[in-house]
Parts: structure tokens; sequence; C-alpha cells
């Protein structure tokens, strides 16, 4: 059975594991280091990016994600996670994890207030995908390799950049488990090309 981790420091973190649960892989909330350990995906979820990047600095986790990544290590990051992500924040001097070839801006869609639900077309996928955006960034620059897989009023939305995939909206907030369901894909692969 996969194992998935979840940062579990602030965020959506529930919703996560019950879509990592239903598609049939054990679920492994992070809050330190040891839970890192023998993980083969990570999932960095909604929240509040710069609480979120302040707890994983105050937990000593940045540098042990920094080395899972450099493992091969495949990591899916939602809103927020999508920022921590991101090589380059619009407005910040120095990213939160620095690993995924994009540039990302925050809070793109608006306030609270102006949270949303839109039905998404998905590269790959026959039918449209909910979409939840809570205060959501988008990707205004994907890099060289990224490959976009949805957009929103033009502006990316999910992408994929090798072994990272990042979304600006919440998946984990709708009963459709396909965005994870891909993941978990991305994660299934890579442990067989690992393995060989």
């Amino acid at each position: 059975m996969l194992k998935i981790g979840i940062l579990a420091l602030q965020g959506a973190v529930r919703e996560h594991i019950r879509q990592i649960e239903e598609l049939d892989c054990e679920a492994i909330p992070v809050k330190s280091i040891d839970d890192l350990k023998e993980i083969n995906g990570l999932v960095l979820p909604g929240g509040e990016s710069t609480t979120i990047s302040k707890l994983v600095d105050r937990y000593d986790l940045i540098e042990p994600i920094r080395d899972l990544a450099d493992n091969g290590i495949p990591m899916f990051g939602t809103c927020a996670g999508l920022i921590l992500l991101a090589k380059k924040v619009v407005g910040y001097d120095e990213p939160h994890l620095g690993l995924m070839d994009v540039v990302v801006e925050r809070n793109s869609f608006g306030r609270q207030v102006d949270s949303f639900e839109v039905e998404l077309s998905m590269l790959g996928e026959e039918e449209d995908i909910p979409a939840v955006f809570i205060r959501a960034p988008h990707i205004v620059i994907a890099g060289e390799n990224v490959e976009v897989l949805a957009k929103h009023e033009e502006r990316i939305v999910l992408a994929r950049d090798g072994q990272f995939l990042g979304c600006s909206f919440h998946p984990e907030l709708t009963e459709d488990t396909r965005i994870m369901k891909y993941f978990i894909n991305m994660v299934r692969e890579n442990t067989i090309i690992s393995s060989q």
C-alpha cells in the first residue's frame, strides 16, 4: 500500500486524508521529521501560506522536505501548498520551498468573501472537474517543462512540473477524487521506477 504523507500543521488536512484513504492508500499526517520517513509522496494542503511557512520553519521541516524532493518523491500542493512549492512568489524576495518551476501570485481571485466554485476542463479528462476557489493563487509564469493541466479565465490553476503537481483550488473540498487520483498515479509510477 502506498504511503502518502500530508503536511498536518494547518489547513484542510482531514479532507485530504479522506480522499487519500478513499483511493486505497495510507495517509500519514506529517508533523515532524520522523513522519517523513518511508512515505512515497507528500501533499502540501491549503490553509494560510504565511502561517504554514512559519510552522514548517519552526518544526525544521524545510530542508527534510527539500531532501525528499531531491530524492524524487512526488509532491502535490493545493492552494497555499502551491505557494509553498513555487520557485518564485510575486512580491516576495525569497520562495518558501522553491521546488516547482512556476511563478505564483497570491490571492488572485479575491478575498475569502469572493470564494466560488466552477467546473473546469482538465487535460486528459473527458468530463469537467469541480473546483473550489478560496483566496486562491494562480500561476503567472510556467517554466519551459511545466505541463499546464487546467486554466480558469485564462489563468493557470493546475500544472505539473515533473514530480510536482500544483493546484490553485481545493479539490479536497469536493467529492471528486480525480485530481488526487492523478497525483497518486504519479506516486505509483515513481515508486515502480525507483524499485527497478
